[in-house]
């Protein structure tokens, strides 16, 4: 038998930590029947006071030549019984490990004054990362704070590695006062971001939900000064708004007070714009003199937008829109081997009233395959061939080989 890609994830809910590493590893390796060239470790803000001990304790168990992790207000992983579970408010420790023939895995931490200007050459961000731009490599991304340059670090890599995909999240600590942990090799980082670049023998593909559906009519932006919509069809921006709410039904108008948001269309030439076209950014402030609205992007004259709602409902059914067209463009592929899944602490059981949505919705589609990952103050994930960082999102990244023994299997 070839050797070939091999995933597994266990989860454990032991309120000690050194149970809970004991639980994950043994399961872990025990499932897989070669050494794992790649560990990730998610770890819930339940344990925040024993972070630093994390990986001391798993240096003891487990082997292995790559790991990286964080912190997270829940954890997300795959049951004894082959369920995914998403943990967000217990002790609960997620962990991932991979045998990857025929890959290339890099690990890099990256604070955010290393990074180049945005005007630097792609070659500035090449050795930065230390990975050349061929074969094309796919990476996952753990960052810090805001403040750790993520949305830099995300315009270069997409500049300097054209083709690329990149997923990840923002590690999150559960509460207000609460400290966030990254997790490289042997080091605890508490800024920054951690990542590792995969190149070879793999394929990373992704599912980016962004939770909303669009109300009323695409308009364009006919006057714009950075993140400030001054005219839009040139009209009033505020106005518009206010006679689309008007046009809503109560429900509707009712959600729009707290659940509006704006998408901007990422291809400016597409004729038809539909659910999945748009970057979702929410709503900053108005301004009721001059009738401008501000929103959580740069945007510019040219650019088309449409308003959107989000809820629960709208969320289930965008989440699912993606997977049936994930689905029906898989017929020819290597199967998938393992999923990550990033979701923003303000879904999950908040969101939706029960656990496990997300999750439970994936497997639907895409089954038997282990999932693992944690709930993000920011999801990573491509719209449009574009990574940006998101909220309110739950982004898959979908692991499977090229091929097997060059040729694939269909």
């Amino acid at each position: 038998m070839a050797d070939r890609m091999q995933w597994t994830n266990a989860l454990s809910t032991r309120p000690s930590l050194e149970a809970a590493i004991t639980d994950v590893v043994e399961r872990a390796v025990s499932s897989l029947t070669a050494p794992p060239d790649l560990g990730l470790v998610f770890i819930s803000s339940a344990f925040a006071s024993e972070y630093s001990r994390l990986l001391p304790l798993l240096a003891e168990k487990l082997s292995v030549p790559v790991l990286i992790g964080c912190s997270g207000g829940g954890v997300i992983g795959t049951t004894t019984q082959g369920q995914t579970q998403e943990l967000e408010a217990e002790a609960a420790l997620s962990l991932t490990l991979a045998h990857l023939p025929g890959v290339d895995v890099k690990v890099f931490h990256i604070l955010a004054d290393e990074l180049p200007d945005l005007d630097s050459s792609p070659d500035a961000w090449i050795d930065l990362i230390g990975v050349p731009p061929s074969p094309t490599p796919q990476f996952i991304l753990l960052c810090g704070s805001f403040a750790s340059g993520i949305n830099d670090l995300l315009q270069g890599l997409d500049f300097a590695y054209p083709g690329s995909v990149t997923i990840g999240g923002q590690a999150s600590a559960g509460g207000m006062s609460g400290r966030m942990a990254l997790f490289c090799n042997d080091r605890l980082y508490r800024e920054g971001t951690v990542g590792l670049a995969l190149s070879g023998n793999i394929v990373l593909e992704t599912i980016v939900a962004q939770g909303c559906r669009p109300i009323g009519e695409p308009m364009q932006v006919t006057k714009a000064e950075r993140n400030i919509i001054l005219e839009l069809d040139e009209q009033v921006p505020l106005v518009l708004l206010r006679e689309l709410i008007a046009n809503l039904s109560e429900k509707e108008r009712i959600l729009a007070q707290h659940s509006l948001f704006v998408g901007v269309a990422m291809d400016g030439f597409k004729p038809s714009l539909q659910q999945g076209d748009f970057l979702i950014r929410g709503i900053l402030g108005v301004d009721p003199t001059a009738g401008a609205i501000a929103i959580g992007d740069r945007v510019r004259p040219g650019q088309r937008l449409q308003f959107h709602l989000r809820d629960a409902e709208a969320s289930a059914e965008d989440l699912e829109v993606l997977l049936q067209q994930y689905q029906d463009s898989q017929a020819d592929e290597v199967a998938a081997a393992a999923a990550l899944m990033f979701s923003c602490v303000g879904r999950g059981e908040g969101l939706y009233g029960k656990p496990n949505f997300d999750s439970e919705l994936f497997r639907r589609y895409i089954k038997d395959i282990p999932v693992g990952g944690f709930f993000c103050n920011g999801e990573i994930g491509p719209v449009a061939g574009s990574t940006f960082l998101h909220g309110y999102t739950s982004v898959f990244g979908i692991c499977r080989a090229l091929d097997i023994e060059g040729e694939k299997m269909v």
